[in-house]
């Protein structure tokens, strides 16, 4: 399963930056791109991915001074040039990184699979931040099934990377705190199997929520009165949303009345704006005085800025088994 918060995250603090105002930018910018080499030489990661960078005052972290996002990887030395680090200031730069993973025969992908992240002070201060976004590296899956075998093959390729990670910077990894997911050590996970997770179905009670938040903020007024119900106990159809190829996301309708837009985790951020129209569609639908089947059909084959509908129309059992296939990879 592929979440929006980090399944874990681990923390080293290497030797301070004694030039800070000089080459800070380029040391941060340095140090998350050999961390990104180490991931690329484990099969952890795939092409691509964004970068960004944060400066801001330590009086006033809100407000940067300067930010960049959604950089290019190849663009992001031009960017982290433009930066200068003085004392009382706080630089932060990032890679959000795809990455693939075998599970039961078959290669996941999510565009999103780890964040690398230094922060810097102006004085010269520096942590390295490596967070995973997945699960294949657990002996149970965010819905508390068991996959020893998963485990077995991914979970070595991360306690590796960590181990190279500690040699590069010097000093040992720290773990971060357990989250509602599962607890980091110092080569990755505890074994869920033994120890039990801190939730039961940690996805379902916390991540699918959070996916609907979100989603809901993109929308104008959010989910109001004027839009169908969003769960339902009945069988669901859907429809495959995408672009071009890409699959972003499901939209859905049941018999009783209800619809919506499942985000597909993998895609990343592109999967929640491309549910938007549609559901502004069903809006305006309901608003006609259109049912939610209805409302579907009038989507199928259509395109709105580059996004389309699919004209197949699939089913599920429940509005649960359809978020858990758009949270795996």
């Amino acid at each position: 399963m592929i979440t929006t918060e980090p399944v874990g995250e681990w923390f080293w603090e290497p030797s301070p930056v004694l030039d800070a105002a000089v080459s800070g930018a380029s040391r941060a910018l340095a140090l998350v791109g050999e961390v990104r080499d180490v991931l690329a030489s484990l099969g952890l990661i795939a092409d691509g991915g964004t970068g960004a960078v944060e400066l801001c005052e330590l009086s006033a972290m809100g407000r940067p001074l300067f930010e960049r996002r959604d950089v290019p990887v190849a663009a992001m030395a031009e960017v982290a040039a433009a930066v200068r680090l003085l004392p009382g200031q706080h630089l932060t730069v990032s890679l959000r990184l795809p990455g693939e993973w075998p599970e039961a025969g078959v290669r996941r992908r999510a565009e999103e699979l780890f964040v690398v992240r230094v922060h810097l002070w102006g004085q010269g201060g520096a942590i390295l931040v490596l967070s995973a976004y997945a699960d294949p590296w657990l002996t149970q899956d965010l819905r508390e099934r068991p996959q020893p075998e998963v485990a077995a093959g991914n979970a070595p390729r991360l306690a590796a990377a960590l181990e190279r990670i500690s040699g590069l910077t010097g000093v040992e990894v720290d773990p971060g705190d357990e989250t509602r997911h599962a607890r980091p050590t110092a080569d990755g996970f505890a074994d869920l199997l033994a120890e039990g997770a801190a939730y039961a179905d940690s996805w379902g009670t916390f991540e699918v929520p959070a996916r609907w938040r979100r989603l809901m903020k993109l929308l104008p007024g959010g989910y109001g009165e004027g839009d169908y119900e969003a769960t339902t106990e009945e069988s669901v159809r859907y429809a495959e949303v995408r672009c071009g190829e890409r699959l972003l996301g499901f939209l859905w309708a049941s018999a009783d009345g209800a619809a919506g837009y499942e985000p597909r985790s993998a895609a990343g951020d592109a999967a929640f704006g491309a549910g938007v129209p549609w559901l502004l569609r069903f809006r305006a639908a309901r608003s006609g005085g259109a049912g939610a089947s209805e409302a579907l059909d009038g989507c199928l084959g259509r395109t709105e800025d580059g996004v389309s509908v699919g004209t197949v129309v699939h089913r599920a059992p429940s509005p649960d088994a359809l978020a858990e296939l758009s949270g795996r990879g």
